[in-house]
């Protein structure tokens, strides 16, 4: 295995957290979450 390898495995496993990530917040089980912590800044104490 030389260093083109690692790299190109290296590559695929960022794509793959990428993919991870976006599914993730696009969830629509965390749109609840999502609200509420876009309301904090707007909120008074």
């Amino acid at each position: 295995m030389d260093i083109i390898d690692v790299r190109s495995l290296f590559t695929v496993a960022c794509l793959c957290v990428f993919v991870g990530i976006v599914a993730w917040a696009y969830a629509r089980s965390n749109k609840s979450q999502f609200d509420e912590a876009a309301q904090l800044p707007l909120a008074e104490d």
